[in-house]
């Protein structure tokens, strides 16, 4: 019950995560959000690390697939930055959450002992057909076009994640504790995407009022660190097949606060599709 509850509280922060960059993107850009809350989250867990006694050459030993984690982990952020500047955030919820079933695939492919069965491929295809059903042009809504670009923007997205959760399972990452994975991801990002930024002119855009601090400080210190930290601590006691079924619930929670708090509308065929897509994800990840 207590790791349920956990679960829950892990998921509702996650679905909120959309919502929240999406609130405030009028007065500072979804790049710069994912820039300055990875540089920020960074020099935290970088200080958690150094107090677990993990020192550099522990880092130098992983350093190579700790780069590949940290390209995998900002090319996934900018892909959701990118495309809440075109899609809703419910729309990017659901679509970011395709990374397990193509994690699945890839696994499949590359790693022994991980093959589908025939239940999975079942849910691979529910999750596909979910997907197409979703993204399907629903020309009652304003801007059809652009909301069908950041969907396969979120696709990408979750993509990315997928390539990030193969290279962690086929590289000595296995093996380093997650701390120091977390740390490479966020540390990569943050000195790739704040000098990209700042090139751009989106740091001398930012408009510092109190619902762009509010943001930061609940990105920071909830979805980058604390709820990342949980998820960890709660893989060292129960198993992670278990825990997973909770996921499905982030897209959910995204919807819904997407809906009653931006106002997003839910079309019937986004609303069908993202069933079947979580009913597809929930089949594969069983």
């Amino acid at each position: 019950m207590q790791a349920s509850a956990l679960m829950v509280l892990f998921c509702l922060a996650l679905g909120f995560q959309q919502v929240a960059i999406k609130m405030v993107a009028t007065d500072i850009s979804p790049l710069a959000q994912i820039a300055l809350r990875s540089s920020l989250a960074a020099l935290l867990v970088g200080a958690l690390v150094y107090q677990q006694g993990i020192r550099a050459g522990d880092l130098r030993a992983h350093l190579g697939p700790g780069i590949l984690v940290g390209l995998g982990f900002a090319a996934e952020f900018v892909f959701v930055a990118w495309g809440l500047n075109y899609t809703l955030a419910s729309h990017m919820s659901v679509f970011l959450y395709t990374a397990p079933v193509f994690a699945a695939l890839g696994l499949h492919l590359l790693v022994p002992g991980e093959q589908l069965t025939r239940r999975q491929w079942m849910g691979v295809g529910l999750a596909f057909a979910g997907m197409v059903l979703a993204m399907a042009p629903a020309t009652d809504i304003e801007n059809a076009g652009d909301i069908l670009r950041g969907d396969l923007l979120g696709l990408l997205a979750g993509l990315a994640w997928a390539a990030t959760t193969l290279v962690i399972r086929r590289s000595s990452l296995s093996e380093a504790p997650p701390v120091q994975t977390l740390f490479y991801q966020l540390a990569i990002a943050g000195l790739l995407l704040l000098p990209v930024t700042a090139l751009l002119g989106d740091l001398g855009r930012i408009q510092a009022t109190g619902a762009v601090v509010a943001s930061l400080t609940f990105q920071t210190l909830v979805i980058s660190l604390a709820a990342l930290l949980l998820w960890f601590a709660l893989l060292r006691r129960y198993f992670a097949s278990q825990l997973g079924i909770f996921s499905f619930l982030s897209p959910v929670f995204g919807v819904l606060f997407g809906a009653l708090l931006l106002g997003e509308p839910l079309t019937i065929n986004f609303l069908a599709g993202g069933l079947l897509l979580l009913i597809g994800l929930l089949v594969v990840t069983r």
